[in-house]
């Protein structure tokens, strides 16, 4: 065995003995009595950590709120494209164009060619993406591992030059001004919400900084985050029904050996096209978030590395798990911002701790409950094993 066999075999163990330690308390929070409870205390919290502000969470250099508000959109984008990468296994590198379309259509229908408002603007969004993943898979799912990858990497591309030379689209200028979603009780909002300010680990009240609910402007990214965090919920909860169901086991089948599935009479095809537009769903609302939240887009704000980072935040929190994608799209939003006094050096530590774990961890973080029990299931086979073996 190579050396770097043994290091990826060591931190495997590792992520597989700490997995081994947590499952104890996790089968405790699965019980029903304690998971409810549980799980309305950590949405709660969550809700507040922009007026909170945890003085070793938040972001000294960055605007906190702003910064959560990307963290969350990266989520969801994170969540859809953990359906087709990681319940289905179609490695989509074009995802980008997915989420620059909802953008587009949120800025062609709010501010550059009508004047629509954001809530009725949002659905049209995510319908015109998922019928672009549509006629996007229809004709490249019959393709599939690398060439499947090179065909949906051209598309992001595809998206983004079309859009930089077409005027109907903005063009290079791109399109500003694109309205917020429309306030309740403006100006003041319904109510407003002191933040709190920390003097070392005393809490303050700040009189000077208060969020006025529901009121979307440009100073206060807050609204926008619980905005963001409301999608988010909502996409976990219905992504979560789909997995759970026939279709999730079909995507599951599909993955494992698409051969053997189709012979078993699964329509592949239809649940990969499933999966596809499933995925395009959901990066349509994320480019739909950002844009209302930006207020400005054009094509430099899609770029192509963009799709790579998406994949990153799937692949480093574990594919197939909707937890560890969501994990791993925290990774990659939030780190980059909370350690930017190492801006010069930020990006080498970035990418340094992006090889490591896709080298020494390739199954992520967090991989998926099936990957988990099946290398338990191996490690106790090979104990039993050297046990049963006779003493020469």
């Amino acid at each position: 065995m190579t050396t770097s066999s043994r290091v990826a075999t060591f931190f495997g163990n590792v992520g597989d003995w700490i997995s081994d330690r947590l499952e104890p308390v996790g089968a405790v929070a699965r019980k029903r009595p304690v998971k409810i409870p549980l799980i309305i205390v950590g949405v709660l919290l969550v809700y507040a950590l922009p007026i909170v502000n945890p003085p070793l969470i938040t972001t000294p250099n960055s605007d906190f709120p702003n910064v959560l508000f990307t963290v969350t959109v990266y989520a969801i984008v994170a969540v859809g494209l953990n359906i087709v990468t990681g319940y289905a296994g179609l490695l989509d590198l074009g995802y980008v164009g997915f989420y620059a379309t909802g953008a587009y259509v949120v800025g062609l229908l709010t501010a550059y060619h009508a004047a629509w408002p954001f809530l009725l603007v949002l659905p049209v969004a995510m319908l015109v993406t998922l019928v672009t993943g549509v006629l996007l898979g229809a004709p490249t799912l019959r393709v599939r591992g690398d060439y499947l990858a090179i065909v949906t990497m051209g598309f992001g591309e595809l998206i983004r030059i079309t859009i930089r030379n077409t005027e109907w689209l903005g063009g290079t200028a791109g399109i500003k001004a694109i309205p917020s979603p429309q306030s309740i009780g403006a100006p003041d909002g319904l109510f407003q919400i002191p933040h709190l300010h920390w003097e070392g680990l005393n809490p303050l009240i700040d009189l000077d900084r208060s969020t006025k609910f529901l009121v979307f402007g440009v100073l206060d990214a807050t609204p926008y985050f619980w905005l963001a965090l409301t999608a988010l919920i909502i996409v976990i909860l219905i992504e979560r029904l789909v997995k759970n169901s026939r279709v999730g086991r079909m995507w599951e089948a599909t993955r494992e050996d698409e051969d053997a599935a189709e012979i078993m009479g699964v329509p592949t095809f239809k649940f990969k096209l499933l999966a596809f537009a499933s995925g395009a769903f959901i990066g349509g609302l994320a480019g739909a978030l950002f844009a209302a939240k930006s207020g400005y887009i054009n094509p430099i704000s899609f770029p192509a590395n963009l799709s790579i980072l998406f994949v990153a935040a799937v692949v480093i929190g574990g594919s197939g798990n909707r937890w560890g994608a969501i994990i791993g799209a925290v990774i990659v939003a939030y780190l980059p911002e909370r350690f930017r006094e190492l801006e010069d050096w930020r990006l080498l530590f970035f990418g340094a701790a992006l090889v490591i774990i896709v080298s020494f961890r390739p199954q992520g973080l967090f991989p998926a409950y099936n990957s988990r029990r099946a290398r338990r299931a191996a490690r106790q086979a090979a104990r039993d094993a050297r046990e049963e073996a006779p003493v020469v």
